[in-house]
């Protein structure tokens, strides 16, 4: 039974999908940004998973967003070379960040199954 959870956790995190949650978006043009609200804030329609999954949703979407300013860049399109390699590490950051988050996640889960009561 514990496989299964650290499974469901692993591929939540891993593979992105279209779910939205009670998280708000960072301040525009920021990139990354941070998760605000959705903790701590005394609404109870969202929760943590909710959390998770919206933060996941914001690293796809500069994911998706660095491949197409580099696409349009490969066409040839008139696209600044600077903004294209920045988005490309916002991206990049933003994945590295949501991976280091599961790690967490996931040791605190084991930790948690190692107590004994």
């Amino acid at each position: 039974m514990t496989n299964k959870i650290i499974g469901a956790i692993d591929m939540s995190v891993a593979f992105p999908m279209n779910l939205s949650g009670p998280l708000t978006a960072v301040p525009s043009g920021s990139g990354l940004g941070s998760v605000t609200g959705g903790i701590g804030t005394g609404d109870a329609s969202g929760g943590f998973g909710d959390v998770l999954k919206n933060a996941v949703n914001q690293v796809s979407n500069l994911e998706g967003s660095a491949t197409q300013q580099v696409g349009a860049l490969m066409q040839g399109g008139n696209t600044d070379m600077s903004k294209v390699m920045i988005s490309v590490e916002k991206a990049d950051v933003a994945f590295q960040l949501m991976m280091q988050v599961r790690n967490k996640i996931v040791s605190a889960y084991q930790d948690i199954e190692k107590m004994q009561f």
